[in-house]
């Protein structure tokens, strides 16, 4: 169920999901994102799934901060992050952001 969201909370989870595409677009190759949010009694999950080629080898060209600045985001907020390669190919995004701001 929908519902409104604290300030920071939807500031992050937009700009995750932000993030996570527009890697999508510069590294996954040909591919298909799914972006899936699903409201929790106590927190948020904002999970991007793609099914491209997955992680840049180390190394290759771009500037590397686009995780880094999810991870920040969400540590601001007490949350996790789960960024990698999936089973069976592509890249997940996951991001869980407690609702009252912090751990």
């Amino acid at each position: 169920e929908v519902r409104p969201l604290p300030f920071g909370v939807d500031v992050a989870a937009f700009r995750i999901v932000q993030e996570a595409l527009t890697n999508v677009a510069r590294h996954a190759g040909p591919a298909t994102a799914n972006v899936r949010i699903t409201y929790g009694d106590r927190d948020l999950t904002v999970q991007v799934d793609d099914d491209g080629r997955g992680a840049p080898a180390p190394g290759a060209a771009g500037s590397g901060k686009g995780i880094g600045g999810m991870r920040e985001r969400v540590a601001a907020l007490g949350g996790d992050l789960e960024a990698g390669p999936r089973s069976g190919g592509g890249f997940r995004i996951r991001a869980r952001l407690p609702l009252d701001g912090a751990g």
